[in-house]
């Protein structure tokens, strides 16, 4: 269609080119008369005429190609719109079709999912009567099964529960004659630790009081032939390995007390004994000094 509108214009357009050249380069004028010479400038002003004349037809053709190009492309848009228009109905009623179609089909199978449950629903209640008596059937067989089974564990579990019973008062007096037997074993293992602890007690206070002599001695040297007739006690503490700590004046004379305070540290360290135990008893120890001539 816009093809035929176009051949058309293109013709129109053609056919108004040529009359344009025909009033431009053609010769209208009447067959030339003897005239005088100043006469002869009357054509030369009556073509001026006609050629703005034929300017103004040619405008005027242009201007009138200018509308008929502007309506044959609103034609052809308003072609285009209709077509583009068209196509969209046609896509609608497609649309509009298939949605039809799709709903017959719903429904068929609606109506035929119907016919259908309607015809299982006798079969399936028949199905259903026959399944309950099976279970009832099923049921009562179970309980006879259960009843028998929980009679004969019942059976057994009071024979393991008097079994039971015996090994629990087997294993009781087992227990007993265990627990006395230990108890006498812890007696007789405390007694012999009690001992043991005397002895080993004994021989410690043994050798305490053995360097506590020694200790006695060496800080009575430092006394010797002074301070008659008077007495000092004083606490020596001392290091696992004999160094003087400090000294404590328990009680005497302050001179008696400050001489054996000083005979104390003239001895500067004490001999210790090889038992660690000994030197624990000996870190601290009371002395009375009471020098003579």
């Amino acid at each position: 269609m816009p093809s035929k509108y176009s051949n058309s214009v293109a013709l129109s357009f053609a056919i108004h080119i040529v009359l344009a050249a025909i009033l431009l380069f053609g010769d209208f004028s009447p067959p030339l008369k003897p005239t005088p010479i100043a006469a002869k400038m009357e054509p030369i002003q009556a073509v001026i005429v006609e050629k703005s004349a034929v300017d103004t037809q040619i405008n005027k053709i242009k201007k009138q190609q200018a509308d008929e190009a502007k309506k044959l492309k609103d034609l052809e848009e308003s072609i285009a719109a209709a077509k583009a228009k068209r196509k969209n109905e046609e896509q609608r009623i497609k649309n509009l079709e298939r949605e039809r179609k799709k709903k017959a089909q719903e429904k068929r199978a609606a109506d035929s999912a119907a016919k259908k449950a309607k015809a299982n629903a006798a079969d399936k209640l028949r199905k259903q009567k026959e399944l309950e008596r099976q279970q009832a059937d099923k049921a009562a067989s179970d309980a006879r099964a259960k009843r028998l089974k929980e009679e004969v564990a019942a059976k057994k579990a009071e024979n393991l529960r008097k079994k039971k019973a015996a090994e629990r008062k087997r294993k009781e007096q087992e227990a007993r004659e265990r627990a006395a037997q230990q108890k006498l074993l812890a007696e007789q293992m405390a007694e012999d630790m009690a001992n043991r602890q005397q002895a080993r007690r004994q021989q410690m206070m043994t050798e305490v009081e053995k360097y506590t002599g020694i200790f006695y001695g060496l800080i009575l040297r430092n006394l010797q032939g002074e301070h008659k007739g008077n007495s000092c006690s004083v606490t020596v503490h001392l290091t696992l390995e004999g160094s003087i700590k400090y000294v404590v004046v328990n009680s005497g004379g302050k001179i008696i007390c400050d001489a054996t305070e000083n005979a104390v540290y003239r001895v500067n360290k004490f001999p210790m004994s090889k038992d660690v135990d000994v030197n624990k008893e000996l870190v601290e120890v009371k002395l009375t000094f009471a020098p003579v001539e």
